[in-house]
């Protein structure tokens, strides 16, 4: 069955003037065609893509890169220079947050407008008062004027306004890093309400673990150039590798990112489905390998030879909730690095992190490894997982002149499985050690 195209973007650009003074505007404006007054910005360049619908999509690049720009051209509230966008359904976009509110009038003024604004009629907005009230969780100064508003209560409002108002298709571009942790948990279960009942959602943030978490796909844009549209983690995992890539290598890492084939399949090696019993046990499977293991730009350490051992030393990835292990791996130095130290981090099949640790804290580290010299990272840890598949990052950091930065860096270095354990009362992913308990 072919699947309905929600947005369509074709050949997108997006090209600013920049005038050095005021007055070259009007001169502009007087020679038309004879002289030029600005200098040209390209803010987008030749962007294409789709977004089905019930599919969500995250956009995530560097700042300036040209995220913003590209969802106000979708949203309909910025005009492109060259290319097409086509939109099917109403569009709720949640930009900049509180941009479209007049601070003179009330808040309750302010919804009502807003969704005059959006094509709702009084009755409709009548009806959808109430919970846009209790969303924004603002009490009273809902008839206040909205310049006495915080930046909080303006988002609240904001979004529940935008939150509230029938859509099918969900513009978000960091709306969310605003506000505290207990709103921004509000909005999210909001999102992925929306999403659960089949809306499509476009979403931008600097977040790799929320485009992780909520997308399906992603887009990475950098300098104004859409470099691959792919499953979320990978384009994840390539962007970090391209964000912490040394300056003059980047340019040879994007023309890689450029030429990545896209395709659907699953990150690591199938194994053989085997009966959950008591004989289960662990152990080593060798078809238990990452298809794609991401290696940042080295800057002078090389991680090799990594395994999962049990703590008498046998070799495993076939693991045992809750027993404990050993993830092993060696780094080579091929030039002095200094304040060096090691991490690991813990991910789901889909990349989302859920714990790890580091040698030492970030102004403790090693103070000086000599080039030739090779270090053995060992992390005795006890996967307190529920069954399934699960990932290893491991990591060396050092101190340069740009900072602390990855000296070497692997995402999906290693996989492991936690076997089913039988009559195993766990839900969701990790295994808090929860006893339960009920009277009646």
């Amino acid at each position: 069955m072919e699947r309905q195209t929600a947005i369509s973007v074709r050949g997108v650009s997006k090209i600013f003037k920049i005038y050095n003074k005021p007055q070259d505007r009007l001169k502009q404006t007087l020679f038309r065609g004879k002289r030029r007054y600005y200098t040209e910005f390209s803010a987008l360049n030749d962007i294409s893509f789709d977004v089905y619908k019930g599919e969500t999509i995250g956009i995530i690049g560097r700042n300036g890169s040209g995220k913003s720009t590209l969802l106000q051209i979708i949203a309909g509230t910025l005009n492109s220079s060259k290319g097409t966008v086509e939109v099917n359904g109403r569009v709720a976009a949640l930009l900049e947050l509180g941009s479209g509110f007049n601070p003179e009038f009330t808040g309750r003024e302010n919804v009502y407008m807003n969704g005059s604004i959006l094509g709702l009629d009084k009755e409709h907005i009548d009806h959808l008062y109430p919970k846009i009230l209790e969303f924004a969780d603002i009490g009273d100064f809902i008839d206040q004027p909205v310049k006495t508003y915080s930046s909080g209560m303006s988002v609240r409002l904001a979004f529940a306004v935008q939150a509230m108002v029938p859509k099918e298709v969900l513009i978000v571009d960091e709306a969310l890093a605003v506000g505290d942790e207990l709103f921004q948990r509000k909005c999210y279960a909001k999102i992925e309400e929306f999403k659960n009942q089949g809306g499509t959602i476009l979403f931008v943030s600097h977040s790799a673990s929320s485009i992780i978490e909520l997308c399906d796909r992603a887009v990475l844009i950098d300098s104004g150039e859409m470099l691959l549209v792919d499953r979320s983690k990978k384009v994840v995992n390539l962007y970090q590798k391209l964000i912490y890539a040394p300056s003059d290598k980047r340019e040879r890492l994007k023309e890689e990112i450029r030429n990545v084939v896209t395709e659907d399949r699953p990150n690591v090696m199938v194994i053989e489905k085997r009966s959950n019993s008591a004989d289960d046990k662990e152990m080593f499977d060798s078809n238990l390998n990452p298809i794609e293991t991401v290696q940042y730009e080295t800057r002078g350490a090389q991680i090799f030879d990594s395994e999962i051992t049990t703590l008498s030393g046998e070799k495993v990835n076939l693991l045992k909730t809750g027993s404990r292990y050993v993830w092993r791996y060696y780094v080579n130095f091929t030039q002095e690095c200094y304040n060096v130290r090691f991490g690991m981090m813990i991910k789901t099949i889909s990349g989302l992190d859920l714990g790890g640790a580091a040698t030492s804290l970030a102004s403790e580290g090693i103070p000086l490894v000599q080039p030739g010299q090779t270090i053995k990272v060992e992390f005795t840890f006890s996967p307190r997982l529920n069954a399934g598949m699960y990932f290893l990052n491991g990591g060396v950091l050092g101190i340069t002149d740009d900072g602390e930065v990855y000296l070497d860096r692997r995402i999906d270095l290693a996989a492991f499985k936690i076997l089913q354990q039988e009559g195993s009362l766990i839900t969701s992913t990790v295994d808090f050690g929860v006893t339960p308990n009920i009277s009646y």
